[in-house]
């Protein structure tokens, strides 16, 4: 199986949320997304691994291989498990430079998603981001 590009992906999810009229009919899709993610390993809930300025808890698990990012990350709160499963579908797979340049910010505005969020959960989202950048950059730089 050869991995999706993120601007592949990024026109999937565009395609998806295109058919949804409304920000209720958006907001059901994202959670039910996030009911799919595969739960981590009690383990892999750590200090480490928590994602900080998320107002929910967030774990996020980084391993790259062959310059390809694979995310495995979870949440407590439902809505956050739906952006979780957005942003593994854009990011698991993805080249680390493609990871560290995609405007996925620009992605979620299109998609009627980032303006219909609350402050906290915008931030969360933007500290979900950041700390994907941050795990590609570090292996760009080697």
């Amino acid at each position: 199986m050869t991995a999706m590009s993120i601007q592949a992906a990024a026109a999937d999810i565009r395609e998806e949320f295109s058919w949804l009229e409304d920000w209720e009919a958006r907001y059901a899709h994202i959670i039910d997304l996030g009911k799919h993610n595969a739960p981590l390993e009690p383990h892999e809930r750590t200090e480490a691994t928590r994602v900080r300025g998320c107002a929910s808890q967030v774990w996020m698990v980084t391993d790259i291989s062959e310059g390809r990012l694979k995310l495995r990350a979870e949440s407590d709160a439902v809505i956050v498990s739906g952006l979780i499963a957005l942003l593994l579908r854009l990011y698991s797979g993805a080249s680390l430079s493609d990871a560290v340049t995609f405007d996925t910010e620009s992605l979620l505005e299109e998609i009627g998603v980032k303006g219909a969020l609350t402050a906290q959960r915008s931030n969360g989202l933007a500290s979900m981001l950041a700390r994907i950048r941050r795990d590609a950059s570090a292996a760009l730089a080697g």
